[in-house]
């Protein structure tokens, strides 16, 4: 089943969750600032993105610059970021099956379902 990892206070996630209910097929929404996904989950993600984990940083949220930028974090520190403070995690993306994608621009979703 298509999964999102939707932030309704993003215009872009919001563009990405429409884009899956026109298209007629079954997702699910994953809230992930109330459901942040484990560590195990993230780093399943980014694998499936083919990524690593930096480029999956929001690198203009305030908490980025304030405590991470400009430091050499490890990959595993970066992941541990994300999971603290998840409104770091790059959005929205959409997994479907082993293939994902960061829906920026949300157009591009439209190559996986």
């Amino acid at each position: 089943m298509i999964k999102i990892y939707h932030n309704n206070r993003c215009s872009k996630s919001r563009c990405g969750l429409e884009i899956l209910e026109n298209s007629g097929k079954e997702f699910e929404v994953v809230k992930y600032l109330e459901n942040t996904p484990s560590i195990k989950e993230l780093k399943n993600i980014i694998q499936l993105l083919d990524i690593k984990p930096i480029e999956l940083v929001r690198k203009n949220e305030a908490i980025w610059k304030s405590e991470y930028k400009n430091k050499n974090l490890s990959d595993s520190e970066i992941i541990t970021a994300m999971i603290e403070n998840p409104k770091l995690i790059e959005r929205p993306i959409v997994i479907n099956g082993n293939k994902a994608i960061i829906g920026r621009p949300p157009e591009i979703i439209l190559d996986i379902i």
